[in-house]
């Protein structure tokens, strides 16, 4: 091997175990501090948690500047005509940050609450829509999206007694994965990895065919997706939501938990949504894809300072260099 070649390999090589460890320094960090977390945070009065989340969320969002250019550059592409001036779109770039504090917070506290107390805290509107799609016995996929408190989701429909499955995009970091699983699991969520996609599969048909709940995020934005219109925008949405409801006839039903101005949360239940079924698999699971975006950008528009603004890009748009989201995915 030529000597600039080799050299060149070595620096690419060494930079990439450099990558490794910091990875792995990143991932311990935030295992110790999650677990920090998980036990001090419950004890603290609410008024230091309040105090607590307003530093945390003041502070990372100077401090973690790419993410909030990111986001900022999301909504003069989605919300421009809504939101005609930068002031605007930092508003509720700073808000939507705030939420996703809030929400950190908020999963912990509930993480060893009595079930009567998330069930007194967290509203519901729509139970009977869930409640009709189970009686159908197939099962039911909750179409959902990185909005308000997503996480709440599975904790709130398992502390009322609906058995619940999370399908998770993991972290890297098998260790850090093992627990938040297991986080999950002291909750009453169980928690199917996206990956590998066969093994996913086997478990949501599992989870369906024994008439659970399977919560799908459907809002990541990337390659290999169907092509679809959001905010006016050309994007590429998943296509796996649209594929596993009609492979499995399970009911589609949108979720979403949001805060109002006070922080109380709602869990808002919609009715299912009714499938475009042609017989044509390719075309229905195009149409279909079509039909859960246009759900998930009424409920973003409804609260766009809920939504992270971080998962969203152009079709056309090239490729970034890979830069995970503080959200975990």
């Amino acid at each position: 091997m030529p000597a600039p070649k080799k050299k060149k390999l070595e620096k690419r090589n060494k930079r990439g175990t450099v990558m490794v460890a910091f990875d792995g320094l990143r991932y311990r960090v935030g295992e110790y501090s999650l677990r920090g977390f998980v036990g001090l945070l419950p004890r603290l009065p609410a008024g230091a948690l309040s105090a607590i989340m307003a530093t945390t969320s003041r502070t990372t969002f100077r401090i973690l500047w790419r993410y909030r250019s990111r986001m900022e550059r999301n909504l003069a592409l989605a919300m421009s005509q809504d939101l005609p001036s930068r002031a605007e779109r930092l508003a509720i770039a700073r808000r939507a940050w705030r939420n996703f504090a809030q929400s950190v917070l908020e999963t912990v506290r509930f993480m060893h609450a009595p079930k009567q107390r998330i069930v007194s805290l967290v509203a519901v509107e729509g139970e009977e829509h869930l409640k009709r799609a189970l009686a159908k016995g197939k099962g039911v996929i909750a179409l959902s999206a990185h909005l308000g408190n997503f996480t709440i989701i599975g904790v709130r429909l398992a502390a009322a007694g609906y058995p619940f499955t999370a399908l998770i995009k993991q972290p890297r970091d098998r260790r850090f994965a093992e627990l938040m699983d297991r986080y999950r699991a002291e909750a009453g969520v169980t928690t199917i990895s996206a990956k590998p996609r066969r093994e996913a599969a086997r478990g949501v048909l599992k989870a369906l065919r024994a008439n659970q709940i399977v919560l799908v995020i459907a809002d990541e934005f990337k390659s290999g997706g169907v092509p679809v219109e959001f905010f006016g925008v050309p994007s590429l949405a998943p296509r796996g939501p649209a594929t596993l409801a009609i492979r499995t006839g399970a009911a589609t039903v949108p979720m979403f938990v949001t805060r109002d101005g006070a922080d109380r949360l709602t869990l808002h239940i919609d009715p299912e949504i009714e499938l475009v079924k042609t017989g044509d698999l390719e075309r229905d699971v195009a149409e279909n894809t079509v039909l859960f975006t246009r759900y998930l950008e009424a409920m973003i528009r409804r609260y766009p300072d809920q939504w992270n603004w971080l998962g969203f890009k152009r079709a056309d748009a090239k490729p970034r260099k890979r830069e995970s989201s503080p959200a975990g995915g």
